[in-house]
Order: structure tokens, then sequence, then C-alpha cells
């Protein structure tokens, strides 16, 4: 899962400080490496490891001249630790292209290594992106081999013929040097993708960002969320262009939902931080109804459960307490590259205010457990703190199955849920008791955002994928490829 914004400005104005602005309130979305990419007379790069305030400063910002931008923060799934895998990728030839991403190309193996090598085709990095650039650039030079310009048409045939090759989900925004600004997302529209506009003494903005709160921040209009299968081309005359691709029913990722985006973004016009309070309003609901022990207080595992346990408390009409401060200056632990990082992050980063522990039955809301890392530690917190009964209260189903779409999640073998009951989940996590929210419950409240919206993808929840690409084979290929770049060691 990645962050990206792409801007066409007015001529003449310079973007990459929007871009930067950009970048960081979507940091949160990656904080492996950061990049912009700008073009004036030229491509103007400037990329590399680390956060966005460590990777940019004022040097390099003047550099990037232009009007015209794309800006991107990197968590990786599928590439190496090089530099080269940073993103904005761009290609001069048949014209100049600058790209980025967010998502996973499930057959980006068979692709680089059967048909582009095959054909003589080597790629500069194993970052998925420049198989989707590549793909685009082969596409449009098809046309360019028989008109001297490029109109609206010739630039849908670009990403039709991306969909047709390139497999998995994914969202992209484009500049396309003297030409325009495109952006468009992968048939089931599993990830997300928004646009906004502005106008201002310059003249008139545009804008592709992975969350609105990136629109926000620079002061856009979120004007449109682009539909599963859409292309939007915006041209050098600054006129709009929007096209139907394909017809794929939309299965927007429900786990944006319950953790990846920020509680100020809108995805698919659907208000996270609402839909975090429905859920927490179910959970309570089901709480009640289960039986479960009554807790004193209920205290939220910061930052991502924070709406949720605001709406257990008031379903369950018991206190709501900040117990947990989190450390701003260490990075989300579920997004760390490798799992020792994660382990040795996970106490730095929480630290109790006994006070609130303290002789209460304390229920600790969360969004997920994953591995169990965080959970378990978080839950020995809570005894040490002076807790007398500690539960866990959790705002989604247990995650079963791996996510080929961008979500650099765990292997089958490494959820802590994997072939255990609740009670055994507790037991490994040495809580007193764990009630996940049911699934369907935790989908109707999404859909309350959005009745039009029929399903979501709950492919980690189910095991059941929505694309057809996704076979054993590339599940298995995936789980290899991350297995090689982060610590096998899973508790």
């Amino acid at each position: 899962m990645c962050g990206f914004i792409g801007i066409y400005g007015p001529d003449g104005v310079d973007v990459a400080g929007e871009i930067y602005e950009g970048l960081l309130a979507v940091q949160h979305r990656g904080q492996d490496a950061a990049g912009i990419t700008t073009h004036s007379s030229k491509f103007n790069v400037k990329k590399g490891f680390g956060l966005v305030v460590e990777v940019f400063n004022e040097d390099n910002m003047k550099r990037l001249r232009g009007h015209l931008g794309v800006g991107h923060v990197r968590y990786p799934t599928v590439g190496g630790n090089e530099e080269e895998d940073a993103q904005p990728f761009h290609h001069t030839f048949p014209i100049g292209v600058a790209m980025v991403h967010n998502g996973n190309v499930t057959n980006f193996h068979e692709l680089s290594e059967k048909s582009f090598r095959g054909g003589g085709v080597r790629l500069n990095s194993s970052c998925d992106l420049e198989v989707i650039l590549f793909v685009f650039q082969k596409a449009l030079a098809e046309r360019l081999a028989i008109k001297p310009k490029l109109e609206p048409e010739d630039v849908f045939h670009a990403v039709r013929s991306v969909y047709e090759i390139v497999k998995g989900a994914y969202s992209v925004c484009a500049t396309i040097a003297d030409v325009g600004m495109v952006a468009f997302r992968y048939p089931y529209g599993i990830k997300p993708i928004c646009m906004g506009e502005k106008d201002t003494e310059e003249g008139h903005w545009f804008a592709a960002a992975s969350e609105s709160v990136v629109l926000d921040v620079n002061g856009y209009t979120r004007t449109r969320d682009i539909g599963p299968g859409q292309a939007l081309f915006v041209d050098a005359d600054r006129q709009i262009h929007l096209e139907q691709l394909t017809d794929k029913p939309h299965r927007p990722c429900i786990f944006e939902l319950v953790y990846f985006a920020r509680p100020d973004s809108f995805l698919d016009d659907i208000s996270v931080y609402k839909t975090r309070r429905r859920f927490g309003h179910r959970l309570g609901a089901q709480w009640k109804e289960s039986g479960a022990p009554r807790p004193d207080v209920v205290i939220p595992v910061p930052d991502s459960s924070r709406d949720a346990a605001m709406g257990v408390a008031d379903q369950l009409g018991i206190s709501y307490r900040e117990g947990l401060v989190k450390n701003r200056y260490v990075g989300r632990t579920f997004i760390m590259p490798d799992q020792q990082t994660r382990k040795t992050s996970i106490r730095r980063k929480l630290n109790p205010i006994p006070l609130e522990f303290e002789g209460k039955d304390v229920l600790l809301i969360d969004d997920s457990i994953v591995r169990g890392n965080t959970s378990r530690s978080i839950v020995a917190m809570a005894r040490k703190a002076g807790a007398r009964k500690v539960y866990l209260g959790i705002t989604s189903p247990p995650l079963i199955a791996p996510c080929p779409y961008g979500i650099d999640m765990a292997s089958k073998k490494e959820f802590i849920a994997t072939g255990k009951t609740t009670e055994q989940i507790a037991e490994a996590l040495d809580a007193d008791f764990v009630l996940y929210l049911d699934r369907e419950a935790m989908n109707t409240a999404a859909r309350e955002g959005n009745e039009k919206i029929e399903k979501f993808c709950n492919a980690c929840f189910t095991g059941e994928y929505p694309t057809e690409d996704v076979t054993l084979e590339r599940l298995k290929a995936i789980e290899d490829e991350r297995g090689c770049r982060r610590d096998n060691v899973t508790v």
C-alpha cells in the first residue's frame, strides 16, 4: 500500500511544493521511500530512502521545477530495497511520461521474466510500476507511429492495454509531457483514487491522489472518485475526458476503512471517520449480545482505533479514556519492512498511563490483529500498568488470508488466527477475553456510507479473491518474494 499525488498546474507555476505537502499527508501509507518527478523543459527527479522530510531539502526542491508533477511514498510489496525501486518512474520514449501507483501487479514475474525478457526487454528495477509504465508507453508508441499528436482516445487506448495485460489491483496517475495528466483505476476498483480541482490567481489546477486528505491540505475541492475501470484524462487545453473502459463489479478494499486510510479522508464518497464510528457501535452491540464481561473503561490502541473506541464506549455506556500514549516519531509497525524492525518498534511506539489501568477491567479496542506481536505487547503493558482484567475488542474479523493486492499483510502461516479459536487467540495473547467484529456487521457499517457499493473486497478475511487472476501459484510466488525481504521469524 502506497500513497501518491499528481498535479497539473497552470503554466508557469511550480507544483513540487504542493506535492511535498501532499506526501506529508499520506506518509502513513509508506515509510520506506519517497520521490517527486516534475517536468519543465525536462524531467526533474528526486527520490530516495526514508520519510518525506528526510528525502527532500531546500536545495533539491529548488530543482523540481515545472507545472506537471507526481509524487509518491513507498511501502514495498513487490520490489527490492534498492533506490531504483522508489517511485516515481519516467520514460522519455516515445513521449515523456512520469508515473506513480498504489497497489500490486499479480503477474509481475510472468511479465518481466517471460513476456518482456523473451522479447529482449530488460527492466531497470524490480518495482512492478515499471511494468505498467512499459505497457502504457508501448501502446502510446503504436498510436504515435501512425499520427503526430496524441488525442484522448489514444491515451484511453494505452490505459485499456494496461488493463488487458497487467493484472492485479492498482490505481495510477501519470503526467505526459506537453500533453496533460491521466489517472486510472484497475477494474474492480480495489485501490482508491480521487480527483480534485481549484482556482487560484495563477489559473485552474487539477490533482489526483490516493486519499482525499491530500487534496484537502492543498486547498482542492474533491470533485470525483475515479470508478473501477475508469480513466480520466486532462488534456493540454485543460479539458477533462472521462471514459469507462471496463464493466467489472466494484470491490473496494475494506481494510482501507478498517486501518489504512486517515480518518479525515473520504474513499468512494465514504467518510472513514464515520465508518469507524459505526464499526465501534456494531462491536459495542455485539459485545453486549455475546454476554462478554462488562469492562470499567474503554481504551483505544492509537491512532486508527480511536473513532471506533468512542463508538464502543457510547454503545456500552462506559467511560472512554486515553490510556496509551503514542510516540509519533515511530512509524506504523504493521508496515515496517521486516519482522525484527516491527518487534523492536512496538515498545518504542506506545507507553501506558498507569492511572487509567490501575485496578480496572480494561477493554482495549484495536482495528485488527495480524501476527499478534503488537497485541501481545500491549496486553502485557496493560497488566504491568495495573489492569485487573484485559479484554480485546477488534473492529474487524479474524485475518486468515494473505493479500496479493498491495498489502504486505503476512503469509498464511503467520496470521495468529490461523487454525485457532477465539479462545485460543485470547490465550496466545494473554488476554482475558477477545471479541472480533462480525464480518457482515463490518460490511453493513461500511455500506451505510455509500449504498451504491454492493460488496467490498474481504479477501483477507475469507480467502475469496474478487479478481480472476489470483491463483494458488501466484499467491505462492508473491509469498516467496515477500519472504525473501523479511525475517521469517514469526510469533
